[in-house]
């Protein structure tokens, strides 16, 4: 089944969808994004944007890596909608795992998507190059295309910037795009982090819940003990905190949990199992169930892509370990 890259109906999926959102922009600010697509930009010469699921609008077009003839096809009100489309094609293509495209005048994009759990939020989007030096050939068809729009674009102007396109080897691109998708992997990291940790003007009641939940979180820990922690009844702590951290109660014990769990398994001597139950989970079951939603993966793969395939003894899969 395709991945669900669209809110259903619902007043708490809206509110969902506007948190997700939220947690996209705030990847946007962090320093690791912008540090990290300085360098890339600076090392490629290609632009990196991310830009939130639903929002067909390239922000690569903001980069000041953007390919000049992806930029004066944007002024174009008929090329702009032929890129919108194939900005739609591509999140809908990459809903899962990474896209590569190439557009009606030849350029290559690629999209890598950044999920949380079952859900995208986003795309990391670069490309805007070509795979195969430009021809005279390939731009009378660019030409004859908008024509057919009946695009008025400067055809000199555009003639130049075609030619000027940076040309990448296959080979080569690929493996900026795997560079791509390794950094998705850390800002997914980073974005599950959000979740738990973002608050805005959180009433002390919900600062002091936290760290109740932190100092109690290999506990068996309930809503109503919590709530008790803080004064509250069950009913009202359920609404603040929801209100103040955007996550049901169980939802951020979870997250907080799984967090412990992947900074435990940051040691590659440390067993999935080991580092289950010391972050406060009851069952090997329930904890496979709950780390393959928030992460999206079981937690042996996940332990094997930091530390590479695990031998029997020290990492053995959570369905294994006992």
């Amino acid at each position: 089944m395709e991945a669900n890259t669209f809110p259903p109906q619902g007043q708490e999926s809206i509110a969902a969808a506007a948190s997700e959102r939220s947690v996209v922009q705030h990847l946007q600010r962090s320093e690791l994004y912008r540090e990290y697509v300085k360098a890339y930009e600076m090392t490629t010469g290609m632009p990196l944007a991310l830009r939130p699921v639903g929002s067909f609008q390239s922000p690569i077009h903001q980069s000041k890596q953007v390919n000049a003839f992806c930029g004066l096809m944007a002024t174009n009100n008929q090329a702009c909608a032929a890129c919108l489309r194939m900005q739609q094609r591509m999140e809908n293509e990459a809903a899962t795992e990474t896209k590569t495209l190439q557009c009606f005048a030849g350029l290559t994009e690629s999209a890598v998507p950044i999920r949380l759990g079952e859900r995208t939020l986003g795309h990391l989007q670069t490309g805007q190059v070509m795979l195969s030096a430009p021809t005279a050939r390939g731009f009378k068809k660019v030409l004859a295309q908008l024509e057919e729009w009946g695009a008025t674009i400067d055809a000199k102007a555009l003639e130049k910037a075609y030619f000027a396109t940076r040309v990448v080897a296959r080979r080569q691109y690929e493996s900026m795009v795997r560079l791509v998708s390794v950094f998705g992997l850390q800002l997914a990291s980073l974005s599950n982090q959000v979740m738990v940790q973002e608050a805005t003007a959180e009433p002390p009641a919900i600062t002091k819940a936290r760290g109740f939940i932190a100092e109690h979180l290999t506990a068996e820990l309930s809503l109503n003990e919590v709530a008790h922690a803080v004064g509250m009844s069950g009913f009202y702590f359920c609404k603040v905190f929801r209100r103040a951290t955007g996550l049901t109660f169980t939802d951020y014990l979870a997250r907080t949990r799984i967090e412990r769990v992947k900074q435990m398994l940051l040691n590659p001597h440390t067993r999935v199992s080991e580092a289950a139950y010391d972050s406060g989970f009851q069952s090997l079951s329930q904890f496979n169930r709950v780390f393959r939603r928030i992460v999206g993966e079981a937690p042996s793969a996940y332990r094997d892509r930091l530390h590479g395939p695990t031998t029997v003894g020290h990492g053995r899969s959570l369905a294994h370990a006992a």
